[in-house]
């Protein structure tokens, strides 16, 4: 009875140390997900304060509305889009392309974002050289090199090094970004002058959801770059979870820093770095650590860019993954050395034409394939109803 009684108590704890394991990986995935999302996304425009103030804190009251549709919005594409590439068995973004708008204009699309991702490389490298030179007065090359050098350490190996480098990073990148964000959103008195501030809004107010579609849009094109890789990785509800979380956090900190920002109106309306300013508010100190926080977003783009054309173009080529990667790194250099915020003007606008393209497609798309499955469930119930 006794050896019975062990024999079963070893089964218990083996079946429970296996379901916590269990657990314990789907909650790591969802992890990694939520961080390459915000990777991703978190770059130099978001980091910088600047992409807020265009898209939201331009909008006045309205913004807070458009911040909350964005934070909706990143949600659920982010989960549309692992349950297309889990449903379509797909890890990369080219078959998902493919998928969503056919062969030969996912072919377009492709080569059109495989551009965008090369010249997004070069605003990255060239964001990092404007840090160094404005902010740390130091030589914009000397910013730009170490961009370089991290971007190709960490890529070296391929979608290991990505995940790897977005684990580290990104979690540095998001605890300093909270701090500051979470402390003068809640903790600091407003300095704005009301009536100054409604003054330099856009007087057609009634276009922040465009606004909002425009930013998530733009943002989502890059986003689905990283987030197809981690299909292989995880299951289709660990995915799907994982991206919807990623998308909310997402969200949240596009609300936090619209909250942060509105603070500082008018003030903020007049900087090209919108978040260090505020930063300065609080501290020099809070100043110089907010500089990291600049440069980790700019970074950890750099790496999504990277990583997205050094495998297209090794995938047409048929050239190895690394030396594509030196070659692509190395020639967005000549280009990394124009103004950082002429390159966003002329890149980030066209990126979020085709962001509306992909976006529409995924709804569309993966809208019907759910459309389909929930009909094949509601006919089968009907079904066994009329059975009994």
């Amino acid at each position: 009875m006794a050896a019975v009684r062990k024999k079963l108590l070893r089964s218990f704890s083996g079946c429970l140390k296996k379901g916590v394991g269990e657990e314990e990986k789907r909650i790591k995935i969802r992890l990694m997900l939520i961080m390459g999302y915000l990777g991703a996304v978190i770059g130099a425009g978001f980091a910088s304060g600047q992409e807020i103030v265009q898209f939201f804190v331009n909008y006045g009251s309205f913004g807070l509305k458009g911040s909350i549709l964005a934070a909706v919005l990143f949600a659920v594409c982010g989960g549309l889009l692992l349950y297309t590439a889990h449903s379509r068995q797909v890890a990369n973004y080219q078959s998902i392309l493919a998928y969503l708008l056919g062969n030969q204009a996912g072919q377009y699309i492709d080569f059109l974002l495989a551009i965008f991702l090369f010249l997004g490389i070069s605003t990255m490298l060239s964001a990092s050289g404007a840090v160094f030179y404005e902010h740390l007065y130091l030589p914009k090359s000397l910013g730009i090199f170490l961009a370089y050098i991290s971007v190709v350490i960490m890529l070296l190996t391929g979608k290991k090094g990505l995940i790897l480098s977005y684990n580290i990073l990104v979690p540095l990148k998001l605890s300093l970004l909270l701090g500051i964000t979470i402390y003068v959103a809640f903790f600091m008195a407003d300095i704005q002058v009301p009536s100054y501030a409604l003054q330099l809004c856009p007087t057609e107010q009634r276009y922040w959801p465009i606004s909002s579609l425009l930013y998530v849009a733009y943002n989502f094109s890059l986003a689905m770059v990283v987030l197809s890789e981690y299909q292989s990785l995880s299951s289709m509800r660990s995915g799907i979870a994982g991206a919807i979380w990623g998308g909310a956090v997402l969200g949240s900190l596009v609300i936090l820093t619209f909250l942060t920002l509105r603070k500082f109106l008018p003030e903020v309306m007049h900087y090209e770095v919108p978040m260090l300013y505020v930063a300065g508010q609080i501290s020099l100190t809070a100043k110089h650590i907010y500089t990291i926080v600049l440069w980790l977003g700019i970074l950890t783009t750099a790496i999504a860019n990277a990583y997205g054309f050094a495998q297209r173009f090794a995938s047409f080529t048929g050239i190895s993954y690394g030396p594509c990667l030196l070659l692509c790194m190395t020639l967005a250099l000549p280009v990394s050395m124009q103004s950082f915020s002429g390159l966003v003007s002329k890149v980030y606008p066209l990126f979020g034409i085709l962001g509306i393209i992909i976006m529409a497609a995924l709804f569309w798309k993966s809208g019907q394939d759910i459309a389909k499955h929930l009909y094949y469930n509601i006919k089968q119930l009907v079904n066994r109803f009329r059975e009994v």
